[in-house]
């Protein structure tokens, strides 16, 4: 299995440097917000930190393609960095320390792009949780001082923790029925959003999550983490990995119970 560490340890500085960018216009009370053509907010943050992380990867990867969410994609090749320069925007503009920059490697293969490598930094949370394909996912603050992540061993859904987003993606897409049915089937349900559920997913604090319409780059790096902390990562129609422009994640004794009561009612 190829070693991926390299690509982590860049990762990390990649993550570094957005962080000290993000908390420096972090609460600016002259921070500039913009609104996309999807009517998504967009901040001078996002920009300038998207823009350090391709700077970067041009000077360490010059032959890595990027994929990012302000500015598209660049290059070609059988390996890609995702990178979401700041995922909960709303949060960030509003002052909410809940949202984080995520980086990922993908690698072409018989199944097309996957994640091999993922970071999740949220400064203002004080976290950072991370893996590489076939090394395991951990959190702490540097690849010296981590703790590795193992899922949760919940086997029922009667005991169960679940977070969602919000209801309004649900409801668009006829899915609130099984949303709401599941809630109640769960021992407690809340609405964390953004990156941070798949992250508790992967820690053993919550059994299952779900999203109901994603980008990639939401999805690339909260993946792998997922998987490498031993759950299962897959769109709501159970295609395995981020590719499928929606997510449910879990610590995989759950996930087809999950995927059922999402499901029933569609």
């Amino acid at each position: 299995m190829p070693d991926y560490h390299d690509d982590l340890r860049l990762a990390h500085v990649l993550a570094d440097a957005a962080d000290a960018a993000t908390m420096d216009r972090f609460k600016a009370l002259d921070l500039k917000v913009e609104t996309k053509p999807d009517m998504t907010p967009v901040s001078e943050a996002d920009k300038a930190a998207e823009e350090l992380i391709r700077g970067h990867l041009h000077r360490a990867r010059p032959r890595d393609a990027i994929l990012g969410e302000e500015y598209g994609v660049e290059g070609t090749g059988p390996r890609r960095w995702v990178i979401d320069p700041i995922d909960g925007t709303k949060n960030y503009v509003r002052g909410v320390p809940v949202w984080a920059t995520l980086i990922s490697l993908m690698e072409a293969g018989d199944e097309g792009f996957r994640p091999v490598v993922g970071v999740v930094s949220a400064p203002a949370l004080n976290r950072r949780w991370w893996a590489a394909k076939g090394a395991g996912a951990y959190t702490g603050r540097s690849l010296t001082s981590a703790t590795r992540m193992q899922v949760s061993k919940v086997g029922r859904i009667a005991d169960a923790s679940f977070a969602f987003s919000s209801l309004s993606g649900w409801e668009e897409q006829g899915r609130l029925d099984g949303l709401l049915d599941l809630t109640r089937a769960c021992w407690r349900t809340r609405g964390y959003g953004d990156f941070w559920p798949y992250m508790m997913v992967a820690e053993g604090s919550v059994d299952l999550c779900a999203e109901p319409e994603l980008s990639l780059w939401d999805m690339a790096a909260p993946a792998i983490v997922v998987q490498e902390a031993g759950g299962r990562y897959t769109s709501l129609d159970g295609e395995d990995g981020p590719g499928g422009g929606n997510a449910a994640a879990s610590n995989g004794l759950l996930h087809d119970e999950l995927l059922g009561y999402l499901n029933q009612h569609y």
